[in-house]
């Protein structure tokens, strides 16, 4: 962790968005590097205030030396939650991916007993904040399609992560199936969480479990030939650069090499010339929300730049502001407050562009900024599939 290279100018402090809203918060500096100096492995750990950050990059995307504030916060988290008996919330958040699991297969009678006022009661009683809905479970996730849509040249395993498996598998058959118009050969690898939900809750070996699970599975497709896919841009984070770093994966730098952004790998195709998409015009205004974690991930914009092809569409881009929410992080009662200032100033920057609808590529981004503007959110790859008529049904 370089701490040493740390020069004290503030840069990350100025991008916090925690701090700004938060004063039990020192900031990313003091959290990070300062505080790097003087712990020790042979003191238990006690800066409870790390636990406050909530992991969304930006310090290290300003930062001019290079140094990396949230990986050594995340770093300390770690320790934190190894040292110190987990909360319910953090206990609950860290497993999601088995909570999911349970939460689809009794889809009806799970999301009825999240709706009710016993179940906002229990999520309370447990440190859980209300303040969003919580996303409805899906019955028929994406684990259940078939494997494989056409055979061609182009072949990819799309790693759709926990959201759109349990909570929005029609945005995951919609990707399919635009992928399967462009001549692109789909397959569903088996998967597990990416593990960036048990990181953020301090369970550094579920993180490493999932992780590793996640890398046989895709190892093998890509030595069969076949480019890894993501939508999600936490879990593309996590895949790259978690998988190499933290979670110390051996076929990390393989997935990392082989590993793209679903718009990214599409802007791929047309530079080779591989498609040519015909886009139809979608007469709309979007504002379109940068998730922190997309800016992290060093590529650019590419869905705005393929939302830039269809015909009457405009976009607006909002990059300044993070949504709050940041995964589990904004859904614990102690963050509540924090998460919602953070996603009104969010809110406050999208209705100033008099946009029809928002557009995030993150799923939780949408959740948190729906709710707090009442406005429509969408994935990027609903306007795209919307622009070329792909349905759900296709």
């Amino acid at each position: 962790m370089n701490y040493e290279h740390c020069i004290r100018c503030t840069i990350c402090v100025e991008n916090c968005p925690i701090f700004r809203v938060n004063t039990e918060f020192p900031g990313p500096k003091q959290a990070g590097p300062d505080a790097q100096r003087f712990r020790s492995d042979r003191e238990k750990a006690q800066d409870d205030w790390v636990l406050l950050c909530s992991q969304c990059k930006r310090c290290e995307m300003a930062c001019p030396c290079g140094v990396e504030p949230a990986q050594i916060i995340l770093q300390e988290q770690q320790r934190y939650g190894k040292e110190h008996p987990q909360t319910p919330a953090n206990l609950l958040f860290a497993n999601n991916y088995y909570l999911s699991v349970l939460g689809s297969l009794t889809a009806p009678l799970a999301n009825f007993i999240a709706s009710t006022k016993m179940g906002e009661r229990v999520f309370q009683a447990m440190g859980i904040s209300t303040h969003v809905a919580f996303p409805q479970f899906r019955f028929r996730t994406m684990s259940k399609e078939k494997k494989s849509l056409n055979r061609s040249i182009k072949k990819v395993a799309f790693f759709y992560g926990c959201f759109i498996n349990f909570y929005r598998p029609d945005i995951g058959r919609k990707i399919v199936h635009m992928l399967a118009g462009l001549n692109v050969d789909v397959v569903l690898p088996r998967q597990w969480c990416c593990g960036l939900p048990a990181l953020g809750n301090g369970n550094l070996s579920l993180a490493r479990y999932f992780a590793q699970k996640n890398a046989e599975s895709l190892s093998n497709y890509i030595d069969a030939g076949y480019d890894v896919i993501y939508s999600c841009t936490s879990c593309g984070l996590c895949l790259l650069h978690d998988y190499t770093g933290i979670l110390e994966i051996p076929a990390g730098k393989k997935i990392a090499e082989n590993c793209y952004n679903l718009h990214e790998y599409i802007i791929k195709l047309i530079n080779e010339g591989y498609v040519k998409p015909e886009f139809a015009e979608v007469p709309r205004k979007l504002a379109y929300h940068i998730p922190c974690h997309l800016r992290a991930l060093n590529i650019g914009y590419p869905a705005q730049k393929l939302m830039a092809m269809i015909p009457r569409l405009k976009c607006e881009i909002l990059d300044d502001a993070c949504c709050g929410l940041s995964g589990t992080y904004g859904f614990k009662k102690e963050n509540s407050f924090s998460s919602i200032q953070i996603g009104r100033h969010a809110v406050s920057l999208i209705k100033q562009t008099g946009a029809e609808n928002i557009v995030a590529d993150c799923g939780s981004c949408r959740i948190q900024l729906s709710s707090l503007s009442d406005m429509p959110a969408l994935d990027p790859a609903e306007i795209l599939c919307e622009s070329l008529g792909i349905t759900d049904q296709k």
